[in-house]
This record gives structure tokens, sequence and C-alpha cells, in this order.
């Protein structure tokens, strides 16, 4: 079976690959490597998320799906008083995230690897985002977004990505399932990005 940037342990040869990306008007330098999403760069997807959402200084964040951390650490830079959780089934891809977050200098985070919450327990967030898995398949995504619910203080908010041929008209009435207050924020190249407000 071939390997997916959701596998839990990617078998891909290693090809690491370090470079800078400019998020939120800060520079983070990142290492990532072959077996996890969007290696060589951070996509346009999670770019569009980043300069999107919103992060209060002393937010408690879920970045659900990490990856190799560009999401959840530019949160943990805009949450400078607050906290960041980042999980990912992807056990290289925890491994990468960890090494990314203590070269950036970025220590208010936990970064674990988790299918789903099950790191997560019982834990409460007043923000949580997300560029879901969409070959994961439909199940796990609002898995994802029903997972994300349950883990959010009243008036927090659920930010997600995702591209409009992938599944964005699903994915919002699921969204509107479960939320009081859903938002189209901004959509660029096809990509939506969507403000999910528990009440």
């Amino acid at each position: 079976m071939s390997d997916h940037y959701y596998s839990n342990k990617p078998t891909a040869a290693h090809d690491r690959k370090t470079w800078e990306a400019m998020l939120r008007g800060q520079t983070l330098r990142f290492v990532s490597d072959a077996g996890v999403f969007a290696k060589g760069g951070v996509d346009f997807g999670s770019r569009t998320l980043i300069e999107a959402m919103d992060i209060p200084e002393d937010a408690e964040v879920l970045d659900v799906g990490c990856g190799y951390g560009p999401i959840g650490l530019t949160a943990a830079r805009l949450a400078s008083r607050g906290h960041v959780m980042m999980i990912d089934v992807n056990s290289r891809a925890v491994e990468l995230a960890k090494e990314n977050a203590a070269a950036n200098g970025v220590n208010n985070v936990t970064i674990a690897e988790s299918d789903l919450f099950s790191a997560v327990g019982e834990r409460q967030f007043d923000v949580v985002l997300t560029n879901p898995p969409i070959r994961a398949g439909k199940a796990t995504v609002h898995a994802i977004f029903e997972g994300a619910y349950e883990r959010l203080r009243s008036g927090g908010s659920l930010w997600v990505v995702i591209q409009k041929k992938q599944g964005a008209p699903s994915a919002k009435a699921k969204l509107e399932s479960l939320f009081a207050q859903v938002e189209e924020v901004t959509k660029d190249k096809g990509y939506r990005i969507y403000k999910a407000v528990k009440a």
C-alpha cells in the first residue's frame, strides 16, 4: 500500500528540505520531508487560512492535522500569551513539527501524535484550526468538524480551509448542521475559508 500524508508511519525514503516562509509578517524556517503533506513549501490553502485566521493573544488553540507545523506555529506566534496544541496522525510530520517549533524558538506549543482527537482528551479550546485531509474521505473530515465542535468553548471558533471542487459545499452544510454561525471569510483561487462559531 502506498503512503499518504495521513499515513501513521510513512515508509517513503527521507528527502529532507529546509526553506523559509513569510507568514503573517514573520519569517519562519521549516524542515520538511517525504511522506508529509506539502513537503515542498507552505501550500496555498494553508497560506490562505494563515492569512485569514483570527487568533486572540491569549487564546488556547488546537491545530488538527498540523503537518510539519506552518499553521500551528504561526498561531503560536499570534497567541503570544496563549498556547497551541498541534496534532497529526503522521508520526513523521509530528517529529518535523517539534523540530520546527524548536528551530523557530516557539515554546508555547504542545505537539502530539494523535488519531483524530485521541491525544486531546477533554481539553477545551478557544480556536480550532484545520486544513483537513480531504483525501482521507468525507467521514474523516466530518469527524474533525464534530470533534472540534465538542472541544470548543462557547463562543469559540473553528477555522477551516477547503477547496470548492474538493467538497466545500458539503463541508459547509456539515458545519451549518453543527454550528450556530458559519461564515465564508474569504475565497481565493477556488479555496474557501470558513469560520464556524459555537453558540
